[in-house]
């Protein structure tokens, strides 16, 4: 067994190398997948869509908000990965009474490369993750950030309406596209605004993402309304919001979508 800390400042005893691992969180999920740890993993959540061969083939373990702590008994891992944004403090502390649980805390890209690493690391894939990181790192390098900078809100729920704040991983995947947060400043990362709140922060972009509301065509009308001249735009939540190997594919993502935006002085 060894001692490693977790990404909360925990320390944590966990075997040398790990044969059945329990993931709780999606791009958690799909990061061990591509660190080629294939049948070492043994649950996932019913949110864990991809890779879709594991999606169809692993025992699933509840939800990340409602875990099914029984089934993860039957499965008696030696290892839980989950997240502190994404699962509940609950479970995880019933959890964490029978087996080994680490636990992320990613609010930026630095940290997202730091929870590779560390995964790497005490699931003994160092040279794997290694490479990854500096493929991340290459690609974020050729991500040339709008400019000048745009004012932008990130919508994640319709009803009410709520944006992404300061502190969030959505927000530093914004401000590596060269968008300003116009709700940096409110205390909570994810906070309840107005259609009158919007419309005096007055973005230049706004952005409805795909998830864990799954935003369309429809609601651009709704939107357009509150801020007339406003660019809105559907966006892929999971570039903005996967912290794990999804980290390969999003600077792609995000410069294909960052030629579709006007210069605030071409707004209607």
């Amino acid at each position: 067994m060894a001692q490693v800390f977790d990404q909360m400042h925990r320390l944590i005893r966990v075997p040398d190398r790990p044969q059945r691992i329990i993931s709780l969180v999606p791009s958690q999920t799909e990061l061990l997948y591509d660190l080629g740890l294939g049948d070492r993993v043994i649950g996932i959540t019913k949110f864990c869509v991809h890779p879709e061969v594991w999606f169809r083939s692993k025992a699933r373990v509840g939800g990340t908000k409602k875990v099914d702590i029984d089934k993860v008994r039957t499965l008696n891992p030696d290892l839980i990965i989950g997240n502190k944004e994404e699962n509940e403090r609950a479970d995880i502390e019933v959890l964490e009474r029978e087996f080994p649980v680490w636990m992320s805390d990613v609010r930026d890209l630095e940290s997202a490369l730091e929870l590779i690493a560390r995964i790497g690391s005490i699931t003994a894939v160092e040279a794997v993750a290694e490479q990854m990181i500096r493929n991340i790192r290459d690609a974020f390098k050729v991500l040339k950030p709008v400019s000048p900078t745009l004012a932008a809100a990130y919508f994640i729920w319709q009803d009410p309406l709520m944006v992404a704040c300061g502190g969030t991983f959505i927000h530093d995947m914004m401000r590596h596209c060269g968008l300003v947060n116009v709700f940096e400043h409110r205390l909570e990362r994810y906070t309840e605004i107005t259609a009158r709140d919007l419309a005096a922060a007055d973005p230049d972009v706004i952005l409805l993402s795909s998830e864990p509301f799954p935003f369309a065509e429809e609601h651009i009308r709704e939107f357009n309304m509150i801020c007339p001249g406003t660019l809105v735009r559907l966006v892929d939540g999971e570039f903005f919001s996967w912290y794990g190997s999804r980290l390969l594919l999003a600077p792609a993502y995000l410069r294909s979508l960052l030629v579709t935006f006007a210069h605030p002085g071409d707004r209607a």
